[in-house]
């Protein structure tokens, strides 16, 4: 109780403390929205490549001085079309693909970044520090969350057909190869406002954990939405708690918050509860004895 006062008194008396706190919910909105489209698209594995994939864009900028936004969004966007092109154009299947081209492009980022900066800037890349975000860090991640609401608001609907029929999508006239491009070059985005937050191997998590937790409680698509903002919100603040009381890296915090959130929900939630999968498991186990007793009277 003590430790928690004395957190909002700090709120209250330092800055970066309250920079580190608007940056967190900003990225806890945006992952929970794109995160949602991700997993109901089957799509965990490409948004970890993408994730991974802005690391040499990342190293780039640096090097060219100029926006880190920039040189992500290129590289997470070229990563996208490498991935789809050697996939429709080899025998081998998309998870392949995905795994070689993220994994060329992580080992090519780690080269550049070692090339351009120090040690000390590549561990804040890749594990974050959110406590250290900028005022400009503040803005860039503004905008990226306006947006991505931009994004998801006007294209709902496409987004939803095309989330959970992609064949009945292209018979109603939609090009769902734009649209597919259209969420990379947002997911690159978030990805990379997602950075100083929790660092490029933890952003998968954010993307994923909250959206993955509000699915395990509804099957309704706004609904999902709302929650897994929400969770991803929740992670983020009780993550900056952590982080500041018990010095905790900023970016483990948050993502282990939203595990726990996640491992709540698996056993509590009444759609895919593990009891209740449990007793239903017990139910049928049950019902098949019952019927093979009958069968041998």
């Amino acid at each position: 109780m003590n430790s928690l006062i004395e957190f909002f008194n700090a709120l209250g008396k330092y800055d970066f403390l309250q920079s580190a706190l608007v940056t967190a919910i900003m990225v806890g909105i945006m992952s929970g929205l794109i995160g949602s489209f991700i997993i109901l698209r089957g799509m965990s594995l490409m948004g970890d490549a993408i994730s991974h994939a802005v690391l040499p864009g990342v190293a780039v900028a640096y090097m060219l001085g100029v926006n880190v936004m920039i040189g992500a969004s290129v590289f997470g966007i070229i990563a996208a079309l490498l991935i789809g092109f050697v996939a429709a154009n080899s025998k081998i299947k998309t998870d392949t693909s995905i795994g070689v081209v993220f994994s060329a492009f992580y080992a090519l980022g780690f080269i550049l970044i070692s090339m351009a900066e120090s040690a000390t800037n590549l561990h804040h890349i890749l594990f974050g520090n959110i406590l250290a975000v900028s005022d400009s860090d503040i803005m860039t991640t503004a905008i990226v969350l306006g947006i991505v609401v931009m994004f998801v608001v006007l294209f709902y609907k496409e987004l939803l057909i095309t989330s959970f029929d992609n064949t009945f999508a292209k018979t109603y006239g939609l090009n769902t190869t734009a649209i597919h491009y259209a969420l990379m070059l947002v997911l690159t985005l978030v990805t990379v406002s997602a950075l100083q937050t929790v660092g490029i191997i933890l952003v998968v998590a954010m993307l994923i954990t909250p959206a993955a937790t509000a699915f395990l409680w509804t099957d309704r698509l706004e609904t999902m939405l709302v929650m897994s903002a929400s969770v991803g919100v929740i992670s983020s603040i009780t993550g900056l708690y952590f982080s500041f009381t018990l010095n905790w890296a900023s970016g483990p915090a948050i993502v282990l918050v939203a595990a726990v959130l996640f491992a709540i929900s698996f056993i509590f939630s009444p759609k895919q509860a593990f009891f209740s999968f449990s007793k239903r498991q017990r139910t049928k186990e049950a019902a098949a004895t019952q019927t093979a007793e009958e069968i041998v009277r």
